[in-house]
């Protein structure tokens, strides 16, 4: 029962996390299209250029990219190959999808790790136009990297308590 409980929190938590990115993603969305409108606004009409609206609409940009795939993750909205495994039996299945989330869980260690050592090894740098340190935009890496681990590690969970004949 305590099994069923934990999972039960680690999907609540997953469900919860998830939907306060997608808000951040909107927000992040919004606030792209708005720079660059402005930007694009005082340029062709007021004949003069916002010196940072290129850069913090790159940066903003990035972060929606990796947001936006925890997001996609969670949602399983990700492209993928199920030509094999769809003709599996569903014992097969589900441990090819406990290999795949494995496999996963192991790349989203890395972005965490990784991630943190860049962000680290740049934190001295400032960005150009916005004078803002490099390790913060950097710092999506690590953070997507956790968020995604999250998901998958919920995924797993789940597809352990799952009976493996309901396919």
């Amino acid at each position: 029962m305590r099994n069923i409980k934990s999972v039960a929190t680690l999907e609540t938590l997953s469900r919860a996390v998830n939907s306060k990115v997608e808000i951040m993603l909107f927000v992040l969305g919004f606030s792209m299209a708005f720079i660059v409108a402005l930007q694009v606004f005082f340029r062709y009409v007021l004949n003069q250029s916002l010196f940072w609206s290129e850069e913090l609409a790159r940066y903003l940009l990035v972060w929606l990219t990796f947001l936006g795939a925890s997001v996609a993750y969670r949602r399983k909205v990700h492209p993928g190959i199920d030509m094999l495994s769809a003709r599996l039996s569903p014992w097969w299945q589900k441990l090819f999808a406990v290999i795949v989330h494995l496999v996963s869980l192991g790349l989203f260690g890395v972005m965490i790790v990784y991630g943190y050592q860049f962000a680290h090894f740049v934190r001295l740098q400032i960005s150009p136009a916005l004078y803002i340190p490099k390790w913060i935009i950097f710092s999506i890496i690590p953070i997507s990297g956790a968020l995604l681990a999250l998901h998958a590690l919920n995924f797993l969970f789940l597809n352990f308590q799952r009976d493996p004949n309901d396919g």
